[in-house]
């Protein structure tokens, strides 16, 4: 066991699960097998919690390897006691106190691998990376904590038997990322803050202008959050929010990602929509808004995704930019199956003075939410309209 000098304190919980995935993606890049090294990490972050407050190490990071390397090591003597010159590397003690590389980008290829689906990755992003524990996974997903066990662990042996024979998939991994982000907040975990902490790692190890548009996609869509819920948790839409609580330091931030990702002349979707997300943010008010920069850069879009909710986006955009007539013939080229389909059309014929027309459709919009938020602010808008 790694010696412990005199004089310390327990660790915090947060100082663990940020060490832990790092301590993971070094004992993967050494060759241990995902799901053992994981429980290996376990152990020696259980056997910090028991050691630490006797005595801190001076490198903690170095000390949860060793530890980890160990438990792993001994976990795969009992496996593959019969493979001896598999072993004798195995037991190679490390080289220095601990390998310096940042293991994030290999343990998110591990985990956003093309064999899982997309919850199970999210998952295990969450788990792995992230550093949170199963329990609070599940209360950001709200489902049990054994079903999420139960997901963990599929995923776990689904990548024990595909491995990871390529370099990995960047587009997969930026998708993962979009997809925590995209769950914002719930239990006791800031998802969307957690998002943004592993894009950065990302952008870091990453010469990658998709990694970076997706960044700064993040950054300006967090620095509106203040604003985006009343005192009452009732939803505020863009054009009604307070522009004076938006965080300027991460628009700042996140424009500047942005403009020194569009210079590489390597246009992606993240960057598209970042883009879109800047020109909301360097607005001083609603009607200062450029729409017509923003419909350009939703016909790129369009042609580069070919997606119905790009395109609902897109109309509802054209219908701020040459009026709401132009937004609904727009509109009709959507499905009308995509998801807020109604709410738009609600919003255009509002926009074209048919006030009674647009509350009806603010109702029955109300009716296919999704969330309980959304419901209800669908309802407050028919209300208004029927009232006024």
């Amino acid at each position: 066991m790694p010696c412990v000098p005199e004089g310390g304190r327990a660790p915090t919980a947060e100082e663990l699960r940020l060490l832990g995935p790092q301590v993971l993606g070094v004992l993967v890049r050494r060759g241990a097998d995902f799901a053992t090294a994981e429980d290996a990490v376990q152990e020696a972050l259980i056997e910090a919690l028991r050691r630490w407050p006797e005595g801190t190490p001076h490198d903690p990071r170095s000390w949860l390897v060793t530890v980890a390397w160990r438990r792993y090591v001994d976990a795969h003597r009992s496996q593959t006691a019969r493979h001896r010159r598999e072993r004798a590397e195995l037991e190679q003690p490390p080289s220095g106190p601990t390998e310096q590389a940042d293991d994030t980008l290999q343990l998110l290829f591990l985990c956003c691998h093309p064999a899982l689906t997309p919850s199970s990755a999210v998952a295990l992003t969450l788990r792995a990376v992230g550093g949170l524990t199963t329990r609070q996974v599940a209360e950001a997903y709200l489902v049990p904590e054994p079903t999420m066990a139960q997901r963990i662990s599929r995923a776990k042996r689904t990548i024990a038997t595909e491995g990871l024979s390529g370099p990995g998939d960047l587009d997969r991994v930026r998708r993962v990322l979009y997809l925590i982000f995209n769950e914002g907040y719930s239990g006791e975990v800031d998802l969307a803050a957690e998002a943004i902490r592993l894009a950065r790692e990302l952008h870091e190890q990453t010469d990658d202008p998709e990694v970076a548009g997706l960044l700064a996609l993040l950054l300006l869509h967090h620095a509106r959050r203040p604003s985006r819920f009343t005192a009452g948790g009732a939803l505020v839409p863009l054009t009604d929010q307070d522009r004076s609580l938006w965080d300027t330091d991460l628009i700042t931030e996140g424009i500047g990602i942005l403009q020194r990702a569009l210079a590489r002349d390597r246009l992606g979707e993240f960057q598209i929509q970042a883009a879109i997300a800047a020109l909301h943010a360097d607005a001083p008010s609603a009607g200062e808004t450029d729409w017509v920069q923003i419909v350009e850069w939703y016909d790129e879009l369009v042609a580069r995704t070919d997606s119905p909710v790009v395109a609902l986006n897109r109309a509802v955009a054209v219908g701020e930019a040459d009026g709401p007539h132009a937004g609904l013939r727009a509109l009709q080229q959507v499905p009308t199956s995509v998801p807020r389909h109604t709410a738009a059309q609600a919003h255009l014929w509002e926009k074209a003075g048919e006030l009674a027309r647009a509350a009806e459709l603010y109702a029955l919009a109300a009716q296919q939410a999704s969330s309980l938020v959304e419901r209800d602010h669908l309802n407050r808008q028919a209300a208004r309209l029927r009232s006024g």
